[in-house]
């Protein structure tokens, strides 16, 4: 059995001062696996939050059913509650009024763990997550990136089987954001199963085995990162040329190749012409040099564009909302 199963679930809202009823949730299913780091991603409005909200307990579904280690969290809520714990976005995830160390403490209470079974966990959180030197600041007085990492060292002092990230880096600096991600790398090794929720698409890249995509209310992709990137992996190269194209070459591009873009390199005073082309094939690199061998254009340099996770995202996102492919159909296409 999978430790979270997320069975056709679908949500409703009907607006304030309106009789309009909105179809937040529309059958959402997957699985996560113990072990995994899946991403959970999808533009804004898409259904995301609804979903990661039923995940946790704090709205009800309409319809379909989600268990966590096997129990239904309505039917069975506490139990299953005991396996996931979760640190949500815009949510206040501490006590601002109480120092690091009082929130590690209070948190594990509401758990059923008294202080002297946790002290050790809390000194090992604490310097796991660069904490030891503030465990007696307010959380008032705590950066943005501080707050954040303490608020996963709560999650993390749970003991759960998951945990739910929602925007670990958000609002982040980079140094911070690259240390978060490493204490998460630590966290997946230590056996424990992460679900990202994040527009940082760099994290899922470098962390997530598998990502989950929702838009309007359905999910639109669930498969590998790798795979994901295989598929979209781009046929783009950029040709530098030493000198620009005739209006024939021009005509015979854009008559053999579907995409073609022509700019300047400013490097050099913008006299040197780039070339982008997108080559579907393996033999239509010999038709771009013979189109470019007609008037004897010079090449300077051949280099193949590198897509990565952003893109994906982007093209899937906007490859459903024109053509409404189900998960389904995109996993065909895999």
């Amino acid at each position: 059995m999978p430790l979270l199963d997320v069975q056709t679930v679908s949500k409703t809202y009907r607006k304030r001062k309106s009789n309009e009823v909105v179809k937040a949730v529309d059958g959402v299913s997957f699985a996560v696996e113990g072990g995994e780091i899946l991403g959970l991603l999808g533009p804004n409005g898409a259904g995301k939050t609804t979903t990661i909200k039923m995940i946790c307990s704090l709205i009800r579904p309409d319809r379909g059913h989600i268990s966590i280690n096997t129990f239904d969290n309505q039917r069975q809520r506490l139990k299953s509650l005991r396996h996931i714990s979760a640190v949500l976005e815009g949510n206040r995830n501490l006590y601002w009024r109480m120092s690091v160390k009082e929130n590690l403490e209070y948190f594990a209470g509401n758990r059923g763990k008294s202080r002297a079974s946790v002290k050790k966990d809390i000194g090992t959180l604490l310097e796991q997550f660069r904490l030891t030197d503030k465990r007696d600041e307010l959380v008032s007085n705590l950066s943005r990136g501080m707050g954040q990492k303490l608020a996963m060292a709560v999650a993390m002092l749970a003991g759960t089987d998951l945990v739910l990230l929602d925007e670990p880096t958000l609002g982040l600096d980079v140094e911070t954001g690259y240390e978060v991600r490493e204490l998460l790398r630590q966290i997946s090794k230590e056996g424990r199963t992460i679900i990202i929720s994040t527009h940082d698409m760099p994290v899922v890249q470098d962390l997530c085995e598998r990502t989950v995509i929702i838009n309007q209310g359905h999910v639109v992709v669930d498969d590998k990162v790798s795979n994901l990137l295989k598929l979209f992996e781009t046929r783009a190269y950029t040709v530098t040329l030493g000198k620009s194209l005739s209006v024939s070459q021009h005509h015979l591009l854009h008559q053999s190749f579907p995409v073609v873009n022509v700019g300047s390199d400013e490097r050099d005073g913008g006299e040197k012409k780039t070339l982008t082309v997108n080559l579907e094939h393996g033999e239509d690199i010999y038709k771009l040099m013979d189109i470019l061998r007609s008037e004897e254009t010079p090449i300077e340099t051949i280099d193949r564009a590198v897509i990565n996770f952003e893109q994906v995202f982007r093209k899937l996102i906007s490859k459903e909302a024109a053509t409404g492919e189900t998960a389904e159909e995109n996993r065909v296409l895999a």
